[in-house]
């Protein structure tokens, strides 16, 4: 009888701890989806009192600030570019340009085959603003077309190496800010600020 009893006993504890790990599994069952879906809900506060992945208008950024410099025309107007292969991409090119009347800085980004280079640009490092097509000469200098983002009104440019070190010659018979040349809507104005990193351009938009 004894035996029996113990018997009953250790039945029923199993039985028991069964009953424990079948609600325990419905439990956690249940509650996974819940947990997916909360992780799905945006909050509203933290999305607005997040900051913007990119401040504009735009800087020049420390990622490109090693590279290469062009200093020449866009139009009528003096810019310095800074254009660099990209580090995982042989054929690609990527920097920023920036006018030397207003200090407004330009992203571009694009591929180089042999001499020919094809870019686009972006003035807020999202949405592509208009298209370049150049050439690069044995002595450097880089000239061709920059156009609007469905290739019209296209307007020349020509920009010069420029060596490490070197001081940006002074332009010539530039554009004023508020005379932009043919083409080019002028950019916000703003001084050269301090150097901050921007590097989310999104070619072939």
């Amino acid at each position: 009888m004894e035996i029996t009893a113990s018997k009953q006993r250790v039945a029923a504890s199993r039985g028991v701890v069964r009953a424990v790990r079948t609600g325990a599994l419905a439990i956690a069952a249940f509650a996974l989806p819940l947990a997916a879906s909360a992780q799905d809900v945006v909050d509203p506060v933290k999305e607005l009192a997040a900051p913007p992945s990119v401040q504009l208008p735009l800087k020049p950024s420390a990622e490109f600030a090693q590279f290469p410099r062009y200093v020449g025309t866009l139009g009528k107007r003096q810019i310095v570019m800074r254009l660099a292969p990209k580090t995982d991409d042989p054929s690609g090119v990527h920097g920023e340009y920036q006018y030397t009347d207003t200090g407004a800085v330009i992203l571009i980004a694009g591929d180089r085959e042999g001499t020919t280079l094809e870019a686009e640009e972006s003035n807020d490092g999202t949405h592509i603003t208009g298209n370049w097509v150049g050439t690069f000469s044995t002595d450097g200098t880089l000239s061709g077309e920059r156009m609007e983002v469905d290739d019209s009104n296209p307007v020349d440019f020509e920009l010069k190496p420029l060596a490490a070190g070197q001081p940006i010659p002074a332009a010539t018979g530039a554009a004023q800010p508020d005379q932009p040349a043919a083409g080019l809507s002028a950019p916000a104005a703003g001084g050269a600020r301090a150097v901050t990193g921007v590097s989310n351009l999104t070619v072939g938009e």
